[in-house]
């Protein structure tokens, strides 16, 4: 049986980006890699296969907020390294990362053409999203594309907006949605319960002095997720384990800044210093202050046993990536 083919990522001008050329080049942010960046994806594959070109990806890091208004942070649903890892698992050949720099934020919208897409990628065809722009002062519309495409001699396809139930399916609505508590909803609009991924520090081991030993994990400051508590899915490895987590700000002890503390049911071992990843299945509650440990401790029980029933309904459910050491 063969092994899967490698996931390329190449970065800017490197030597990596040749056994890209000629791809059929699906362009964006591509931030969370959700259900309308995948039928962009998709339509970009479709075109590769008739083609007979190889698929790929061409996105920015940082994201060009970062760049444009670094005093207001963005809540990224992914970081680079998870959208790398679920880019690969769209099924793509590689991905291009161009560094969006002073550079590339004065380039005109006729040279990103010219010099990235023909003449350092000699792209065989594009494929984007209805709003996605480009180019100094965001000169590159989708129509500019097209009209560059049929002049240059590649074919371009332009994704209409996704909906789903009257809801659109962008990276706006998931944040949103996010902000709330809504994990369920935010996972309709991704395609897979919206993750996030780290490694597990060292805590005040409050949890296991409790009876409930918990992983922690310090999230980007921007992460916007409400503070509560969600019954979870934790990949360590290619392993899966249930458990309940509390993101917050722990208002029982020292009202500190915000953690994410997973305890993770039937496990047993020594997670310091691991890489894990950590879906978000289910709201349970809002993050309360309780007078005493012994009521804490009672609704701890209490929210494992929620956590539980409400992975049960979900067995198996888990974000198409690969585990976290293989991310880069």
């Amino acid at each position: 049986m063969s092994s899967p083919k490698p996931f390329i990522v190449a970065r800017d001008n490197d030597p990596a980006i040749a056994a890209l050329r000629h791809a059929v080049v699906a362009i964006g942010n591509f931030d969370g890699v959700h259900r309308g960046h995948r039928a962009v994806i998709e339509t970009a594959k479709r075109r590769a296969q008739a083609l007979g070109r190889p698929a790929a990806a061409l996105t920015l890091e940082p994201h060009p907020r970062s760049y444009f208004r670094p005093n207001d942070p963005l809540f990224r649903l992914t970081g680079e390294a998870d959208k790398l890892r679920l880019l690969a698992s769209t099924g793509l050949d590689g991905a291009v990362v161009l560094t969006f720099d002073r550079t590339l934020a004065t380039t005109p919208a006729q040279d990103f053409v010219s010099d990235i897409l023909v003449g350092r990628l000699a792209v065989s065809g594009v494929a984007t999203g209805f709003d996605f722009h480009f180019g100094k002062d965001r000169g590159g519309s989708p129509a500019f594309l097209t009209a560059e495409g049929a002049r240059l001699g590649f074919p371009v396809d332009i994704v209409p907006a996704l909906e789903d139930e009257g809801r659109p399916v962008s990276s706006g609505t998931i944040r949103a949605a996010l902000a709330e508590g809504r994990v369920v909803e935010a996972a309709e609009l991704l395609g897979f319960p919206w993750f996030v991924s780290g490694t597990v520090r060292h805590g005040e081991k409050r949890g296991r002095d409790l009876g409930f030993p918990t992983a922690n994990l310090r999230l980007d400051p921007a992460c916007a997720l409400k503070h509560g508590i969600y019954a979870v899915r934790v990949g360590l490895g290619t392993q899966r384990y249930d458990g309940v987590a509390s993101f917050g700000r722990r208002p029982t002890f020292d009202n500190g800044a915000p953690l994410l503390e997973v305890f993770l049911f039937d496990f047993s071992g020594d997670l310091y210093g691991k890489p894990v990843d950590v879906a978000f299945l289910a709201w349970l509650r809002p993050e309360l202050r309780f007078d005493t440990v012994e009521a804490l401790t009672a609704q701890m029980t209490l929210d494992s046993e929620q956590a539980r029933a409400a992975l049960a309904r979900h067995p198996g459910v888990f974000p198409p990536i690969a585990p976290a050491e293989q991310a880069g």
